[in-house]
């Protein structure tokens, strides 16, 4: 039984462009109107915004927060008698204002401009005596977050990547902390595919708008995540070598993520691959920080060996980390830039033809890769649409057969024809229909004495307004008593059971024929084998083929089932729809033409058609 436990933070979020405008008014918001101003020269757009509002100005945030450098700034502080703190910047900034906040309980605005994330936890790490120790209280939790993406817009690419792979990093250890639920599951994949998604075209175009746009909501929803859960290893060492040895933040992070992920190895993962659109996680995030020129080990940060040797804890993730080894593969391949590299060479004039072949490779190998396929399996699938094809006559269509029980068939006609609601519902035209059968007179019997219970169709055509459509061509088939259509049957001598008409001027026709029966379908194929590797029945429910055709209409294809019939909520190719259920009652007496029979059905129904071609 899952159980779990959520708290929201209660932070109110303004994001937007040029949303630094609205500082005097979320202070005004928090009833404060002396605020000490957190951030570098490079936030000058913020600061004038606030204008008089900001009493006092600390431009030295310092990373992993040191004690000293709260100190100098509560000194401020306390001088200006302050009564809220904006900050404006990345992770030392927001976590200076933090430190004063859980000093003073005074109220917090806070402006990210990287993607750290941490404007939305309640979490603050502080360095004392080289150490780094990290908090989780609700008193540290701003106020108030003002994302404006104009501010983005000028950070670099190459610490756009760190902070965004920070941001990621919340989000994975959200995924498989102890404390996750579905509320954080579900924001913590969103805020991977936005950064899988943004971080390249970052790295192509540093000044692509949707982008940082993705990157700063990402940021949002991953810091949201590692807020609501307890934090897990990655931070722990991410913390431990920032504050021990002084290692950039947001680069530590990049370098150990993939290697904290490998040593986990969580069932989360396979959902993490998922958003992240690759086959492995671990590998897939590493080879997402190659590709976006990111830093791939502790080395190339200033990390020697001998501080390593100071380290005793997690020493295989950490060796692997040093050196930036590629993690061990756990899960399948990645192949996304084989797919990429196939689908780059679908090219052609024709628009719908490139989209509809790129979609299909992408689709095709994301079904190899999520089903791990192997050789012989595919190999297997080979020889059975060979066999498919093999089998295909001009009197067997194997492969609408497969189409049709695969209920592919059924789909595209509901996509293509199921778009007019006041039109009578189309079915599939399944493997038996042929060109051009013969043309018959009203009253005509199409079973030409096969045996059968004998029923009377008096059907009607009319258009969405109820008007007769008259000179409306109308093609009928169905199987005979056995199940059995005519071309199936090769001893038979012409066609039998299909016909054309002709509606007369009242959009009516009527003709005999006999009850339909359920029949299976052809399963001595490549289909039938399929069926019985699925546990699967071959057989269809009862019914009647119509193909209604006029200039001027559009053509409805359809069938008209036998009610009570067998296999009516289990029918083969998934063709019954409830509308084209219809009763087929018996009759004994007088016929309509006066045709001498005992016992008789008739079949009454009137087809709308829609105008149009």
């Amino acid at each position: 039984m899952t159980s779990f436990t959520y708290s929201a933070g209660p932070a109110r979020v303004v994001f937007g462009s040029g949303t630094i405008a609205a500082l005097p008014d979320e202070v005004a918001r928090l009833d404060a109107s002396r605020a000490l101003f957190i951030g570098t020269r490079r936030t000058e757009p913020a600061y004038a915004a606030l204008g008089p509002l900001a009493v006092a100005r600390f431009e030295n945030p310092t990373m992993h927060t040191p004690v000293e450098v709260t100190e100098k700034a509560l000194a401020v502080l306390r001088e200006h008698n302050v009564d809220c703190l904006v900050a404006v910047g990345g992770g030392s900034a927001i976590g200076l204002a933090k430190a004063l906040a859980l000093r003073t309980d005074l109220p917090q605005i806070v402006v990210p401009t990287t993607y750290a994330g941490s404007e939305a936890t309640p979490v603050l790490g502080q360095t004392a005596d080289g150490k780094k120790t990290t908090i989780r209280n609700p008193a540290v939790l701003p106020e108030t977050i003002v994302y404006d993406v104009d501010l983005t817009m000028g950070l670099p690419a190459n610490l756009s990547v760190t902070s965004g792979i920070n941001a990621m990093a919340h989000a994975v250890e959200a995924l498989y902390s102890p404390d996750a639920n579905p509320i954080v599951d579900q924001l913590a994949l969103d805020a991977i595919r936005r950064l899988a998604r943004a971080l390249p075209n970052i790295v192509s175009d540093p000044k692509d708008r949707a982008a940082r746009e993705d990157l700063l909501q990402a940021a949002w929803l991953a810091g949201t995540c590692l807020g609501s859960v307890s934090m897990g290893l990655h931070h722990k060492l991410a913390h431990m070598l920032g504050g021990t040895f002084g290692l950039p933040h947001s680069e530590t992070h990049t370098v150990l993520l993939p290697h904290v992920m490998a040593y986990m190895a969580p069932a989360a993962m396979d959902r993490i691959a998922d958003a992240l659109g690759v086959g492995d996680a671990p590998t897939g995030v590493y080879d997402l920080v190659v590709d976006l020129g990111g830093p791939t080990s502790l080395k190339e940060l200033g990390m020697t060996e001998q501080q390593l040797d100071t380290v005793d804890e997690y020493r295989q993730v950490l060796d692997e980390a040093w050196r930036g080894d590629r993690p061990q593969q756990t899960g399948v391949p990645d192949v996304g830039k084989l797919t990429q590299q196939v689908v780059n060479t679908m090219q052609g004039d024709n628009p719908r033809t490139r989209e509809l072949l790129q979609d299909l490779v992408r689709t095709l190998h994301a079904y190899v890769v999520r089903n791990d396929l192997t050789e012989s399996e595919w190999m297997h699938a080979i020889s059975f649409l060979t066999r498919t094809g093999q089998i295909t006559t001009e009197t067997r269509q194997e492969f609408i057969l497969l189409s049709d029980t695969l209920g592919i068939s059924s789909v595209v006609d509901v996509l293509s024809n199921s778009r007019t609601p006041d039109t009578t519902p189309s079915a599939v035209l399944g493997p038996f229909y042929t060109e051009g059968p013969p043309e018959r007179e009203h009253g005509y019997d199409i079973a030409e004495g096969l045996p059968g219970m004998p029923v009377w169709a008096d059907v009607q055509v009319v258009d969405t307004h109820g008007k007769p459509v008259a000179d409306a061509i109308v093609d009928v088939w169905q199987s005979n008593e056995d199940g059995f259509y005519d071309v199936q049957l090769p001893d038979l001598d012409g066609p039998v059971l299909r016909a054309r008409f002709r509606t007369d001027a009242d959009g009516r026709l009527r003709y005999w024929s006999i009850v339909p029966v359920s029949y299976p379908i052809p399963d001595d194929g490549p289909v039938g084998e399929m069926l019985r590797a699925a546990a699967r029945h071959p057989h269809r429910a009862p019914h009647m083929h119509f193909m209604i055709a006029k200039p001027g209409f559009h053509k409805l294809i359809t069938q008209l089932f036998v009610r009570g019939g067998d296999y009516l909520d289990s029918d083969a190719v998934f063709g019954v729809k409830d509308d084209l259920i219809v009763d087929f009652p018996e009759q004994h007496g007088p016929t309509p033409d006066g045709r001498e029979v005992s016992r008789w059905s008739r079949l009454d129904f009137v087809f709308r058609v829609t105008e149009g071609q």
